[in-house]
């Protein structure tokens, strides 16, 4: 599988021999490298198999509520519907979800995002139609990218086998969607409003095109998204209050 073999070229291709951290480069994180894969759609399951990733699954039909602030203290709700809708792109079936955010139960925000998990459960992502919303209507739809368009690529979302310290990227289009992500911890703990968890998944996550600006994100085994937290040049968070059906 090419996908496989990139993967396990990310984590050995990154700690290369003697090379340390210099003149502000990290070479075990990929926004320090160049960006290059190849994807097979055979190397992929059928956009509604997105199910075999612990911590990234994402069953057809089910709403995932969250609620928290932004880093003024603006109450967030945001919603996430994994719609039964598909779209190809690269050849690859990918699962469509919906995210919609709200401002003081305002709608700021909508976006459709693309999915596909590879036949070692690595969830990758292919793109996102995202617009923001004034008074009712889409006003902006910068970040928006495609993967195979204009030389954007697609990144991975969450690892089949996440090992701590390992950077991926999650999206490449140049000058407009630039996410890195690393693994930080595994076996965390944590409560939200919708439970107790234990197993969970830290990772840290920022956008080169937002210098200075982290955030962390926890997921639970078998659930997804617990929480999502500003922890570096800006605040707020998202905390998960609701699975429905």
């Amino acid at each position: 599988m090419k996908s496989v073999v990139w993967i396990l070229l990310v984590v050995a291709s990154f700690f290369p021999a003697g090379c340390d951290k210099e003149d502000g480069v990290d070479p075990s994180n990929p926004a320090d490298s160049p960006y290059v894969v190849t994807i097979d759609p055979a190397d992929f399951f059928p956009g509604d198999s997105i199910t075999g990733n612990l911590y990234f699954p994402l069953s057809v039909g089910k709403t995932l509520t969250y609620e928290g602030e932004d880093e003024d203290g603006v109450p967030v709700t945001v919603e996430e519907i994994i719609t039964d809708s598909i779209k190809t792109i690269m050849g690859v079936a990918c699962r469509v979800v919906r995210a919609r955010e709200y401002e003081n139960d305002v709608l700021v925000e909508d976006t459709y995002d693309w999915y596909a998990q590879d036949r070692d459960g690595n969830v990758w992502y292919f793109g996102e139609d995202t617009h923001e919303i004034e008074n009712g209507v889409p006003v902006n739809s910068s970040g928006s990218w495609t993967a195979g368009v204009d030389g954007a690529l697609p990144g991975i979302i969450m690892l089949a086998e996440p090992l701590v310290g390992v950077w991926y990227r999650q999206e490449y289009y140049k000058g407009e969607a630039e996410d890195v992500a690393q693994v930080l911890s595994i076996g965390e703990t944590l409560t939200v409003q919708y439970g107790t968890f234990t197993n969970c998944l830290r990772t840290l996550e920022y956008a080169l095109l937002e210098p200075g600006v982290e955030e962390n994100k926890i997921y639970a085994p078998g659930i997804g998204l617990l929480r999502a937290e500003g922890t570096k040049g800006e605040g707020g968070y998202e905390d998960l209050v609701s699975i429905t059906p």
